[in-house]
């Protein structure tokens, strides 16, 4: 019993860990433990969306733009820009008229082209626009959790696009139980129909993605699609406003 709590405890650490930018002891990974830390991802987006939150809060007094900017800046930065990266470089690879193993190669490399730096600054201007649109207070830990628990689904249904990645050794995700540790959210109003369009954008993307690499995805991807995630649950609320 003990044993197993303390693999649960690790791989709730682990998915911190590797989530976020919160300072936290080192992580100790044994086989196993990054798919079994899938499982806590949520929490992850609880953590990033309640600090989200909390700016949007205390920025409330500012103008609307300046306040979601600087709840734009908490959100990434607690991520470590992560997701954003992930993004960018999915663009680059994804965007160009290249075979799948050119995009593969794309993929790997640290430096961002015209097809990476606009889809960021597109996805900036969105989701700042989101926020400063008088979305309710909620919503950052609405989509921050929201996405990361869906994530699991095209994580599961497609096969790694390299297998020697992160990206696989996180594979073969716990879905029911990210599912279940995101349940409460669903309920907060507007979050359903918002959890059911970027569920939708984040399949459409994953499928899109896979095409283009070959029929795999990768971790960048993983991140393409939180962002995607985030997005669509915002957009709903932002629209039932």
């Amino acid at each position: 019993m003990w044993a197993a709590l303390r693999q649960q405890g690790r791989a709730a650490h682990l998915a911190l860990a590797f989530l976020t930018a919160v300072p936290l002891p080192p992580a100790t990974v044994q086989p196993g433990d990054f798919a079994r830390a899938s499982a806590y991802y949520p929490l992850a987006g609880y953590l990033v969306g309640s600090l989200s939150a909390a700016a949007l809060w205390l920025t409330a007094p500012l103008p609307d733009g300046v306040g979601a900017a600087l709840t734009l800046g908490v959100w990434l930065g607690l991520t470590g820009w992560l997701h954003f990266d992930g993004l960018v470089d999915s663009a680059d690879a994804l965007l160009a008229m290249k075979s799948p193993a050119q995009r593969l190669d794309i993929l790997k490399d640290v430096h961002v082209g015209a097809f990476g730096l606009g889809s960021g600054v597109l996805y900036l201007l969105t989701f700042w626009s989101l926020l400063a649109a008088g979305v309710p207070l909620y919503a950052p830990v609405a989509a921050a959790v929201v996405a990361r628990a869906l994530v699991l689904l095209p994580m599961n249904l497609y096969p790694a696009a390299r297998a020697e990645s992160l990206g696989a050794r996180s594979r073969e995700g716990r879905l029911l139980p990210a599912l279940l540790l995101a349940a409460p959210v669903l309920f907060w109003p507007g979050v359903w129909p918002g959890a059911l369009l970027a569920l939708a954008l984040m399949l459409l993307v994953a499928h899109w993605s896979a095409g283009r690499l070959g029929g795999g995805i990768s971790g960048d991807i993983y991140g393409l699609l939180i962002s995607a995630g985030e997005l669509g649950v915002l957009l709903a609320l932002a629209w039932g406003r």
